[in-house]
């Protein structure tokens, strides 16, 4: 019995390691993207006259950069990377605020990040949207991601790691939770998401169910969670999207579409 415990114990441990690399790794690549989106805009705003307002901006967009490294350094555990993601969510609203200052657009509204990629920025606008055998919900999304949606075409997503795969944040399962919980903090606290529902399901690349077919702990994990009282019906709402690490899978490749500053 007591070494049964041990084993379980070991495995629990070892668990957690993984998801803690994993999610590490996300805000990791988020952070040096974001870094150098800001080096792309100090350049730019060297030919600009800041006011005070997007001088401020600025600055917080800055420090929230900072933060987030000083986050992830100290970070030793997955639950540590929520507050990254935290801190690039606001960060990213600051960067857009100075962007649309920079256009002579009005100041944009504090909202989630866009539902597609955080990267994007804060969205500025909700829209109707299911996934492929999925029910329709509202989802927030960012300006040129609504454009796509309008035309008929996919959005760019932002894709993690799972496994061999890369599969859009929100059908990676509890692995990145953590990752998600900092980033859309905003949907949490009003009551739109429930944390634990974040990432939604994933369901092994459409694997899950068949016979015959083992899939990897938490490949399975469904959730009949809800974003804007839509969601999962059943469970399964998503059948894997994503690809091979080395290709682009459903969403076309890389680890996420488009910019900061998006919305």
């Amino acid at each position: 019995m007591l070494g049964r415990r041990r084993r379980e114990r070991h495995q629990l441990e070892l668990a957690e390691l993984d998801a803690f690399r994993h999610v590490r790794r996300a805000a990791d690549e988020d952070v040096t993207r974001f870094g150098e989106e800001l080096s792309q805009l100090h350049f730019d705003t060297l030919s600009t006259d800041l006011d005070d307002a997007m001088r401020a901006d600025y600055q917080r967009a800055l420090d929230s950069y900072e933060d987030a490294k000083a986050a992830l350094r100290r970070s030793s555990a997955a639950a540590d990377v929520t507050g990254v993601t935290a801190r690039l969510a606001d960060g990213r609203f600051h960067q857009a605020c100075v962007l649309a200052a920079q256009a002579g657009d009005a100041r944009p509204e504090r909202r989630p990040p866009c539902f597609f990629d955080p990267a994007h920025g804060p969205a500025s606008r909700d829209v109707e949207w299911a996934p492929v055998g999925g029910v329709p919900r509202e989802v927030p999304v960012c300006f040129r991601d609504a454009e796509r949606l309008a035309a008929g075409a996919q959005p760019e997503v932002r894709l993690v790691r799972l496994g061999d795969r890369r599969v859009a944040w929100f059908a990676s399962g509890p692995l990145y939770a953590a990752w998600a919980a900092g980033w859309y903090h905003e949907l949490v606290k009003e009551g739109r998401m429930e944390a634990e529902r974040l990432t939604m399901a994933y369901v092994g690349g459409g694997l899950a169910g068949r016979a015959g077919v083992e899939v990897p702990l938490g490949a399975a994990w469904a959730d009949p969670g809800a974003w804007a009282e839509g969601g999962m019906i059943d469970g399964h709402d998503f059948s894997g999207y994503g690809g091979d690490v080395g290709g682009g899978g459903d969403f076309g490749g890389g680890d996420g579409g488009g910019g900061g500053g998006d919305g």
